[in-house]
């Protein structure tokens, strides 16, 4: 490692398939589910079906203090609880607080708390609106919460853009160390935004995968019968550092941050560019700021959602960029998708499969396989193989594109 290199000291998540970094990484490497039914079953007069969600395996409020939790917003809660755990996997590291920041990008922020004091405001007035309302609600809360928490001075950010939001926030904190501004960034994304409202919408947009019958296998990405995603929950927090900061203090290293690249599609508010241009630049970016050829990489952890159009169109531009067969997997069959907590969720992943040498599986493909279109080698089962640097893609409504790339400490 060089003095410039961006180090990963500390990883802390909570998901629909565990409540912290080793159940979710278990369960993912079984072939585990962490997708349920019955996510909306109590909310009443909304005329939205029982719903097929990755609801938190763990309740975030159950490991709070019951009066904090109260004045937080379950998407910050759940930012709190992998900010907590990646913060002690970096063994609380002693630095500057005006050396410290923190970067949570989130998709929508506190919506649930808009929605209920919404309720509230027009069953009983304004005098029973929470005084609280606002800073739940606010979308840069749980960068603030997390840098208030650490005293990180050097700022907290919030990138929102949509599905991207959580790698951007990795980018973002990255660039922070490189530019000197801070020598440590807290960085991730959180969402908790299963609602009526947001259900309907995606509904109403056809962007929710129809198969729920069978929960556990609503989600396909890559699938030749995929008919679109899983909406879910969760957070994900990674302790960024730079690399000379973390080997004076003789601190445990995860992986490197190689590279990061964002790009814009500049076409359409939901629809991916049907040439990739922008998704092949934002992979292309982040393999030159590695300084890595495309044939370094060992897998590329595909945003893969499981729309029809978006996963061929992602397919299409890791061919160019990687050439045909290329290996990939998608957590997001297993997870489901976290929308601004899913970039950050899986460049966790990618840093677990660098540090432990395993490329996780792509669950549901047994019925239908692999769409016949989809030109990958996707990975099924998982592989126990070396893997020296992992690409990691997200890419969100707005054309907005970001691709991560870990490798070894070693």
């Amino acid at each position: 490692m060089h003095r410039t290199d961006v180090v990963v000291t500390g990883l802390g998540a909570i998901t629909p398939l565990g409540g912290d970094v080793a159940s979710t990484w278990d369960a993912l490497l079984a072939g585990r589910s962490g997708i349920r039914g019955g996510a909306l079953r109590d909310q009443e007069g909304t005329g939205v079906p029982d719903t097929v969600a990755g609801t938190m395996a763990v309740d975030p409020a159950e490991s709070l203090p019951p009066v904090r939790a109260r004045r937080l917003d379950r998407s910050q809660q759940a930012a709190m609880v992998a900010a907590a755990e990646a913060w002690a996997d970096a063994g609380a590291p002693d630095v500057d607080p005006d050396r410290l920041a923190s970067v949570i990008g989130t998709g929508i922020g506190g919506v649930r708390t808009l929605l209920e004091q919404d309720d509230v405001l027009e069953a009983s007035g304004t005098r029973r609106v929470s005084p609280r309302t606002i800073p739940m609600l606010m979308p840069n809360a749980a960068a603030a919460l997390i840098s208030i928490e650490y005293g990180a001075r050097a700022g907290a950010y919030t990138p929102v853009s949509a599905c991207s939001s959580g790698a951007e926030a990795i980018a973002l904190g990255a660039r922070l160390i490189r530019a000197g501004e801070a020598d440590v960034v807290v960085v991730g994304g959180t969402e908790a935004a299963i609602t009526p409202l947001t259900v309907a919408g995606f509904t109403q947009a056809q962007a929710l995968s129809r198969d729920t019958l069978e929960p556990a296998s609503a989600s396909r990405p890559f699938a030749a019968d995929r008919s679109g995603f899983v909406l879910s929950e969760g957070a994900a927090v990674l302790v960024l550092e730079n690399a000379e900061h973390a080997r004076a203090r003789h601190a445990r290293v995860h992986a490197v941050l190689a590279g990061a690249g964002i790009a814009a599609d500049a076409h359409h508010i939901t629809a991916p560019a049907p040439d990739g241009t922008g998704q092949v630049s934002a992979m292309r970016k982040a393999l030159a700021q590695a300084g890595l050829a495309p044939e370094r990489i060992g897998h590329i952890n595909a945003h893969a959602t499981g729309t029809p159009v978006g996963d061929a169109a992602e397919a299409r531009a890791i061919g160019e960029v990687f050439g045909s067969r290329a290996t990939a997997t998608a957590p997001k069959a297993a997870l489901g998708h976290l929308f601004g907590a899913a970039g950050a969720i899986e460049a966790l992943i990618a840093v677990l499969s660098v540090e432990h040498g395993v490329v996780p599986p792509t669950r549901n493909l047994e019925k239908s396989g692999v769409d016949e279109d989809i030109d990958l080698d996707v990975v099924t089962e998982r592989r126990d193989i070396p893997q020296d640097a992992v690409l990691s893609n997200s890419f969100g409504f707005g054309g907005q594109n970001v691709s991560l790339v870990v490798t070894t400490a070693r």
